[in-house]
């Protein structure tokens, strides 16, 4: 098993593995882990399709499943409250944790996400990975976290040269003024092994496509459902 291993930043890190990076399994939003794994009709009973067969939820998708186990979470070692004085958002920390999060100036072309305020501020992490040679990590605000009021800019670093960490821009929705609480996973840390790649498209014919469909029928359009996760689907693991 490849092994990423966290070095710590901050003093403070070494008083409480409260401040650790966690696997993202670890914090599968309640939305998902909650929900039940059939559709439900009206009277709360599972709903079946034309043969008889429950129908399976979102909840039973595989690709969702390794959304929310894919990686590690670095997580907010303090609360943080975002007050507006002057007209403008300042965020502020706990005593002692004063150059985790800060505000930055507008950014010139740097393109603002829909719903998010232009002024903008950064994460500085207490903790920095690194990774075997030929790997490199994706950076991305937390995947499908649709509860958080902030949108973390995404990027990629190789991490198998690098292991100091850097600041990490965020932006916050329009008309957040609250309090993120520590704990709060702020950015998602996913290791991918560096492969080159090459573009290819591939055309068919009328008949070549519905062959093409029906043997994914065939394949995937089991009654009993799961075939994907049966048959395809591989089990990734991040401890």
């Amino acid at each position: 098993m490849n092994k990423i291993t966290f070095h710590s930043n901050r003093y403070y890190n070494s008083l409480s593995e409260k401040y650790y990076p966690v696997p993202v399994k670890t914090q599968v939003p309640k939305w998902f882990s909650t929900a039940d794994k059939y559709w439900l009709n009206l009277d709360g009973n599972p709903m079946e399709d034309h043969e008889g067969n429950k129908v399976f939820n979102f909840k039973m998708c595989p690709a969702l499943l390794d959304i929310f186990t894919a990686g590690y979470f670095y997580v907010t070692p303090c609360d943080i409250t975002f007050k507006k004085q002057n007209n403008f958002l300042i965020p502020q920390t706990e005593p002692g944790f004063e150059d985790f999060c800060g505000p930055r100036p507008t950014t010139p072309g740097l393109a603002v996400p829909n719903g998010y305020g232009e002024n903008h501020f950064h994460w500085y992490p207490n903790f920095a990975p690194s990774l075997p040679k030929g790997y490199s990590a994706m950076y991305l605000s937390p995947l499908n976290r649709f509860d958080l009021p902030f949108l973390t800019v995404a990027g990629i670093i190789d991490n198998d040269n690098m292991d100091t960490p850097g600041l990490m821009p965020f932006f916050l929705k329009e008309g957040f003024e609250g309090v993120i609480p520590a704990g709060t996973p702020y950015v998602q840390i996913i290791p991918f092994k560096r492969d080159d790649w090459e573009m290819e498209v591939k055309h068919y014919d009328y008949t070549e496509i519905v062959k093409r469909h029906e043997y994914q029928a065939k394949k995937f359009r089991v009654k009993e459902g799961g075939a994907y996760k049966k048959n395809v689907w591989s089990k990734k693991r991040y401890e």
